[in-house]
């Protein structure tokens, strides 16, 4: 190959390289996604661990809710949480925000005991599906929360975000 066309091939690889690195990116950022495409009663699984102080081992969590959003920025939460076996039932109320990427963050108060929990997600599966992660210290948590019901002639998630 001569140094015409060793250079041609060079600058194809990197524009289709280019191409391919933005691409996904712009499709990620330009997914119109806002406190609106997160609406109705979600259930929610929990599972992971709190960090307890060695040389105590590590708590085991699980948890189930109901998680309903109002399209509007607030979330309120009913459900039953165990810690290493032990638990009840609670309940949560808070605000939530969307991004137009599609993720976003929740922070709720816990009662009993009236604790904070913060969180960030992903809308997934047209807005059907969330990916939870409990951003708190001490915690290795993660939740998917599902639509419960889409009733027949309800918008799906891409009428939602306007």
């Amino acid at each position: 190959m001569n140094r015409t066309n060793i250079a041609k091939s060079f600058i194809m690889a990197a524009i289709a390289a280019l191409a391919l690195g933005t691409a996904p990116t712009a499709n990620a950022y330009d997914q119109g996604c806002s406190n609106a495409t997160l609406k109705g009663t979600f259930a929610e699984k929990d599972n992971g661990y709190i960090v307890n102080t060695p040389p105590t081992p590590n708590s085991v969590f699980a948890g189930v809710n109901l998680d309903t959003f109002d399209g509007k920025g607030t979330i309120t939460a009913a459900g039953f949480a165990t810690v290493d076996g032990s638990g009840g039932r609670q309940k949560e109320a808070g605000t939530y925000t969307v991004k137009p990427d599609c993720t976003g963050t929740y922070e709720v108060t816990i009662s009993p005991g009236n604790f904070k929990a913060h969180a960030s997600f992903v809308i997934d599966d047209d807005g059907n599906e969330l990916q939870i992660i409990v951003t708190d210290p001490g915690n290795v948590i993660t939740c998917i929360a599902r639509k419960q019901f889409t009733k027949q002639g309800e918008p799906d998630g891409d009428d939602l975000r306007k």
